[in-house]
């Protein structure tokens, strides 16, 4: 029994001993960790479930020159909420849970007003804190749902919890997007203007606690926000989103008659250098065209005859040729081999330099380049890069292409080098340094860089102005340039260009190309590039425009025919809207001595087609009213009904025969000859009969017939 005893203490003691080590080791470990190791814990234990995060910044609008907005920031919501709240008394959410549920199912029909209660109430029952309502939600919309049961207590009361962020929106869509710009996910980068200003308009975040809860989710702590964000300053382009819209629709329209595989459209102002409008289609998969490639920026192409009023201007400005110079005419030539031949061969056996830029003759042109640099080739290049060609614009848009002029040690020259970089080919220059060259040209030779904004703005406060920078102070002498603009208006009065201006009430000189692209590294005779280049007026030069369409696949394919009519829609909405581009009186708009009864008004109905600016006199004078102020100022409906006015834009169109029924017949007139129709006249007084049908194609060179009434 003593044994047992002795054994039993033994044990006891052993077992006592080992619980005081235990104890020991336990207050040595919590000893240590509060007072050795507790900075070290209570770091990590902030760390796990406290993040310092970011406030987005409101990010800055961009504008157009005329104040609308391109691309503006749009806040968007998360909503959520603390459905286990301890500020949401139990008998609360029991009360107010069916009618809650009733107004998120009318908000967010996507569930029940069963399925939100359930919902709920499994949340609650769960402890939730950070319940999911609805992700992106817009202002509007969150406004009702800050009026809903609960909620409308706000965030300590009623659990509403919001996640701000910042959504990017174009008002006008897709138009002019490549150069305004957007965010490229792929390679996390801004584009265009959105890209080259980042920096005004990014702003700057704002700091903030934020904490992890249940699930990982991390949420804003309410009042711990450390540092505001300071919002993105505006800019403002030089974009007139009314020019804009009208390149677009007009290029559109010929894109899509012509099942052409892209084009652009630019439009800049002669003494500023500044870009209003700049379009680029191209045609996807299914058939449609949208914007996806900035052509007239960054595709870098052989210009084919453009490029004559360059070599010739170089050619001029570097010897003593004149307009009349001439030289003996053929109708093909052989450089080294190779045969170049004029398209339409002309029926001379003498030509002029005037002439041979009129009609876009390659042999002549080539001829006359040889005769200044054909010794000294090396002294063609240097002067082309004299004049600024060859050299990158600079534009502040990234990805603009790269010019290509080759010079005469490059081991690639060979004999036909010379007189092929004369016609266009050999070299390459995008869409947007070609019409940079022409603007020069209408500037008496100022090289002007084209400029993309004009201000950067906080608020209405303008903290930079980005001035109109010349590039080069003169491309050539100013007697250069007059031989030069004299040859544009050529083409344009007797040359390649002649039938489409017809009837403009504006002059205009400028340049056609028709040049093959090469596929494959080979020329065809499927895949060309028709161009127009020119400005206007041409007494007076406001505005310069270049059009280039790619792959027409309806038949034509020369600049003319393509190109220029898209130049023309332009030209006619900026001449239609701008009384600083206006050097004479329209032929449709000439003062009319109008005398008429002051019951007229009262008698019926009345229905008047023409130019709006002279219809507008007589509607006010019928009705009494004042429509000065118009959406549109080009050819119109204009009725009276039931004593009820009514004015109807009557754009033309490309793709068919106006409807010229009820115009007078100097407007009916105009308007055909603009679409390319000879028109002949019976009678006098308004159209009453018209013999193409309004709508109908326009058949090529095709004639029409008007017949006129003596009625008002």
């Amino acid at each position: 029994m003593d044994e047992l005893r002795i054994r039993k203490t033994l044990l006891l003691y052993s077992v006592y001993w080992l619980m005081v080590a235990l104890g020991g080791y336990v207050i040595y470990r919590a000893g240590k960790i509060i007072f050795v190791e507790g900075d070290e814990y209570r770091t990590h234990a902030r760390e796990t479930t406290l993040k310092l995060g970011e406030v987005e910044a409101t990010r800055g609008n961009i504008m157009s020159v005329d104040g609308n907005v391109l691309a503006t920031t749009v806040p968007v919501f998360d909503i959520r909420m603390d459905v286990a709240s301890p500020n949401i008394s139990t008998s609360l959410f029991k009360e107010k849970l069916d009618s809650l549920s009733l107004a998120l199912s009318l908000v967010f029909p996507s569930k029940s007003r069963v399925q939100w209660k359930n919902e709920l109430r499994e949340a609650r029952k769960k402890g939730s804190r950070y319940f999911l309502i609805k992700r992106n939600v817009d202002y509007n919309t969150l406004k009702g749902v800050k009026r809903m049961p609960i909620l409308r207590l706000g965030p300590n009361k009623g659990g509403l919890i919001l996640v701000q962020k910042n959504v990017r929106r174009m008002p006008y869509g897709l138009l002019a997007r490549r150069t305004i710009g957007y965010f490229n996910q792929e390679n996390d980068l801004y584009v265009g203007l959105e890209g080259a200003y980042n920096d005004y308009l990014k702003g700057l975040n704002g700091k903030m606690w934020m904490q992890r809860i249940s699930g990982g989710e991390w949420i804003p702590v309410l009042g711990k926000q450390l540092a505001k964000p300071v919002n993105g300053k505006d800019i403002i382009t030089t974009i007139d989103i009314k020019l804009q819209d009208v390149a677009e629709r007009s290029l559109l329209e010929q894109l899509e008659a012509q099942e052409a595989t892209q084009g652009c459209a630019v439009v800049m102002e002669v003494s500023t250098g500044d870009i209003r409008a700049i379009a680029n289609l191209s045609k996807s998969a299914n058939g449609t065209y949208e914007e996806r490639y900035n052509y007239a920026l960054a595709e870098s192409i052989e210009p084919g005859s453009t490029f004559k009023l360059i070599s010739l201007v170089a050619a001029m400005d570097e010897s003593r040729l004149k307009l009349t110079d001439s030289i003996s005419y053929q109708g093909s030539i052989t450089w080294a081999q190779a045969v170049m031949k004029d398209d339409h061969p002309l029926n001379k056996r003498y030509i002029t330099l005037k002439d041979a830029f009129a009609y876009s003759s390659n042999v002549a042109t080539s001829l006359f380049v040889n005769k200044v640099f054909g010794k000294k080739p090396r002294k063609f290049s240097d002067k082309l890069y004299s004049m600024g060609i060859g050299k990158p614009l600079g534009v502040e848009i990234p990805g603009e292409g790269e010019p290509f002029i080759r010079k005469s040690d490059d081991p690639r020259w060979s004999k036909t080098s010379l007189p092929y970089m004369s016609i266009g080919y050999e070299v390459k220059l995008t869409p947007l340094q070609l019409l940079t060259f022409y603007n020069a040209i209408a500037n008496n030779g100022r090289m002007m860089k084209p400029r993309f904004v004009k201000e950067i703005r906080d608020g209405d406060q303008v903290i930079k102005s980005i001035e109109p920078q010349v590039l080069v102070s003169s491309v050539c002498s100013e007697e250069t340039a007059r031989k030069a603009r004299e040859m544009m208006q050529a083409v344009v009065e007797k040359g390649t260009a002649r039938g489409a201006f017809n009837g403009a009430p504006y002059s205009v000189a400028g340049k056609t190309g028709t040049a093959q692209m090469a596929v494959g590294g080979r020329y065809n005779k499927s895949n060309y590039n028709a161009s127009f280049v020119g400005y206007f007026p041409a007494e007076n030069p406001q505005y310069t425009i270049m059009v280039v369409i790619s792959n027409p696949q309806k038949g034509k394919i020369y600049g003319g025919a393509i190109a220029a009519p898209v130049f023309r829609a332009i030209a006619d909405r900026i001449y239609s809207t701008n009384i600083g581009v206006k050097d004479e009186i329209p032929k449709m708009a000439q003062p009319v001595d109008l005398k008429i009864d002051d019951t007229l008004a009262v008698k019926g109905n009345l229905t008047m087609k023409g130019w709006l600016p002279d219809l507008l006199p007589v509607l006010n004078l019928l009705t009494g009213e004042n429509f000065v102020e118009q959406n549109f100022d080009g050819w119109a409906l204009v009725s009276i009904k039931d004593n009820k006015s009514f004015i109807k834009s009557m754009a033309p169109s490309l793709k068919g025969v106006p409807d010229v029924i009820g115009m007078t017949a100097r407007d009916a007139t105009y308007l055909l000859e603009s679409c390319g129709l000879s028109v002949s006249l019976q009678g006098r007084g308004k159209v009453k009969e018209q013999s193409l049908a309004a709508g109908s194609p326009i058949p090529k060179g095709a004639k029409v017939s008007l017949i006129l009434s003596n009625s008002l």
